[in-house]
């Protein structure tokens, strides 16, 4: 192999039209490996982890330690597996990543990426919809009380009610990126107020987020105060960990509905609980928790104003393949050494 020539290692579970589409993109002089038989088998379309039992046997190990030793391009960090950690160190070539997730800022900095010049684009957008899908979702079940609808039809028990609705309500987005910025464009079409909770807010970034206001990180009090829904959408950063503490709760206007689609981190886990048990909080769906899986002794699980939903919210069968239109419009700027032209690349310092 020519020391010129770029190796492209997809390092996590693919389907093979997406890999098809890639190897289609690769020029000449750009191999591609894919050896599925050393990835874990997969749980669902666009699993990125595959099975967490999966163990290689010591020459399929030997394999894989060969292929990273050629990457110079890897698509996805290297899963764990119970044989032990993968170490970037196996990558030695490594001369860009491509993730299949937006927040993965903490990741980077986990594997000591952090100060590295190396550059590392990013799956940003591509969860957009689906997310405010999530989020709308649990809104629309709380107001329209889903719940006891259910609970009347399996007890087939006709009475009327009298269900609420969004149009009229205030929705704070905390972190507006792209998936906030689509829940405010969903959450304007059902008639709600929108505001935005933004690290770097500015007045002209109202319009082109679709907010009705822009607030900062020191107004998040006040914001919650009014707020009738709260969405968690921002990334997981040293300034954003513990945001939604014990006080940020107190100020909640009571009845509030809270959705977190950001991580577990951001919320003080266990002040939120006692606010779902008080009726501070009136309903909440978590796509995240502090501890992954959310342990089977957790209060959440059971509660009846609380929907847990497994970190799954984000995942479509059209994912994989937008991260692949990502890749392939990346791969001509990268190979050209464009790196300024590079889509979603990772800001470390920024963390997203």
């Amino acid at each position: 192999m020519a020391d010129r020539e770029h190796v492209i290692v997809i390092a996590t579970p693919l389907e093979a039209e997406h890999v098809a589409t890639i190897r289609a993109a690769a020029p000449a002089g750009v191999a591609l490996v894919y050896e599925p038989d050393l990835l874990p088998p997969t749980r669902y379309v666009a699993d990125h982890r595959g099975v967490g039992s999966f163990v290689r046997a010591a020459a399929d190990q030997a394999r894989w330690e060969a292929s990273l030793a050629r990457a110079t391009i890897l698509w996805d960090f290297p899963r764990r597996t119970v044989t032990g950690p993968v170490e970037m160190a196996l990558a030695p070539r490594l001369q860009w990543i491509q993730t299949t997730s937006s927040g993965v800022g903490k990741a980077v900095h986990d594997l000591g990426l952090a100060d590295s010049q190396l550059p590392i684009t990013t799956a940003r957008g591509v969860h957009a919809e689906p997310l405010a899908e999530f989020v709308f979702l649990v809104l629309l079940a709380h107001a329209k009380n889903l719940r006891q609808i259910e609970a009347d039809q399996r007890a087939h028990r006709w009475e009327r009610t009298c269900a609420g609705e969004l149009a009229g309500q205030t929705l704070a987005v905390v972190g507006a990126g792209k998936v906030g910025a689509n829940v405010a464009r969903i959450g304007r079409a059902f008639g709600m107020r929108t505001i935005g909770v933004l690290a770097r807010p500015s007045t002209a970034r109202g319009p082109e987020l679709g907010l009705d206001r822009v607030a900062g990180p020191a107004e998040l009090h006040a914001v919650l105060a009014e707020a009738d829904a709260v969405v968690l959408a921002t990334p997981h950063t040293p300034a954003t960990e513990g945001m939604i503490d014990r006080a940020a709760i107190a100020a909640m206007k009571r009845g509030i509905v809270l959705v977190n689609i950001a991580r577990g981190a951001v919320i003080d886990e266990t002040a939120m609980i006692a606010a779902l048990r008080d009726g501070r909080i009136a309903f909440a769906g978590l796509d995240v928790a502090a501890v992954e899986p959310l342990p089977s002794e957790s209060p959440l699980w059971d509660m009846p104003n609380v929907l847990v939903s497994p970190h799954s919210a984000s995942t479509a069968p059209s994912e994989n393949g937008k991260i692949a239109a990502i890749f392939c419009a990346n791969l001509p700027h990268f190979l050209a050494g464009r790196h300024d032209k590079l889509i979603n690349l990772l800001d470390k310092r920024r963390m997203y």
